[in-house]
């Protein structure tokens, strides 16, 4: 166990120390956070591979005082440094995706350009490795007995870590927030594209036997069709109807009831953060109007909680922090929130 009788949580964050300012390493803390610096497949702005770079220095930041979960810290948070090959990896498929794209949105036929169906295939044999290095680093963590949480990245990076956590720990259910469906059927040609998360865990993920998504108000009409054939599989919260209910006079608390009712036993949370209203997010990359304040999601969260159902895991995903560190001083804050609700529901 590491020494705390030297640490004064009340004063500055030490650089020297880790995520939070807190002076664990990885064997001493209970939650491990693995960041995945990867942005390839995404459809409008970029940054969100550096996210987890930006969030770890916002995060020395934060007070260590939770009035949900007092001392929630002392059971440990370490966050790894992000892999730079990976980084790399992303930048230089990222590059090659974005040609691609360009070629795609100016109508060209890409049955009659070699070197673009060669990329196309480059980008979908990157992410697969992707997938697959996320697996094994989740898998290994969960083996060691540790509490997992992954940082993106795009939202296409929790998937090898749903598989592990499903192989880990059993039927579970996923509770997304999110402005989109990400059920998309390998959007624009990308298999594992950000946009088909969702799609792909559901059907690569025996364990994973519900999906209840929230917030969602960007999606088409594909995935609407997915959501209404889904036989209950898929319980989608649109935010215009959360909205409208609550301009009729249902209460918050009552609206959380009727989500965590669709939750199983075993919840898992995949927080992209352009669920939130965009003003506490604006460079996220896919930014929406709409959406939902923190402390709304925090308070969903302790009833899912109080419920007496078990949060298992986490991502956190879409920081983007291309022009000034707003959005990773707002994703800082919302990874401790989640940081100390797991390690509390894992007491």
């Amino acid at each position: 166990m590491a020494d705390l009788s030297q640490f004064d949580p009340n004063s500055v964050s030490l650089v020297s120390n880790n995520v939070f300012g807190l002076p664990f390493c990885e064997d001493d803390a209970a939650l491990v956070l693995l960041p995945v610096p990867w942005e390839v497949t995404v459809s409008y702005t970029h940054g969100t591979a550096r996210g987890p770079e930006q969030i770890y220095r916002a995060s020395l930041q934060v007070d260590l005082y939770d009035a949900d979960v007092k001392d929630g810290w002392k059971s440990g948070f370490y966050m790894r440094h992000p892999d730079k090959q990976m980084l790399l990896r992303s930048d230089y498929l990222r590059k090659e995706a974005e040609l691609y794209l360009r070629f795609l949105t100016e109508g060209g036929n890409l049955s009659e350009n070699e070197f673009l169906k060669k990329t196309l295939v480059d980008v979908n044999t990157g992410t697969k490795l992707m997938n697959e290095w996320v697996y094994g680093q989740t898998i290994s963590l969960l083996n060691r007995g540790k509490l997992v949480g992954l940082v993106g990245g795009d939202h296409s990076t929790p998937l090898g870590f749903f598989r592990a956590i499903g192989e880990k720990k059993g039927d579970f259910g996923i509770l997304q927030i999110d402005a989109h469906c990400d059920l998309r059927n390998g959007y624009e040609g990308f298999q594992y594209s950000h946009a088909s998360i969702m799609y792909n865990a559901l059907n690569e993920v025996s364990q994973l036997k519900k999906l209840v998504q929230i917030g969602v108000r960007d999606y088409c009409e594909e995935e609407l069709d997915y959501v209404q054939n889904s036989n209950g599989k898929v319980v989608t919260f649109f935010d215009k109807d959360l909205k409208t209910r609550q301009y009729e006079g249902d209460s918050w608390c009552t609206i959380c009831d009727d989500i965590i009712a669709a939750l199983p036993e075993q919840v898992y949370i995949s927080f992209d953060i352009d669920g939130l209203d965009p003003k506490l997010c604006p460079r996220t990359g896919t930014p929406v109007p709409g959406g939902f304040e923190t402390e709304q999601l925090y308070y969903l969260f302790r009833k899912v909680i109080d419920s007496g159902r078990k949060l298992i895991g986490f991502d956190l995903n879409e920081v983007s922090t291309s022009h000034d560190e707003w959005d990773a001083n707002v994703g800082a804050r919302v990874l401790f929130k989640l940081c100390n609700l797991l390690v509390y529901s894992n007491k």
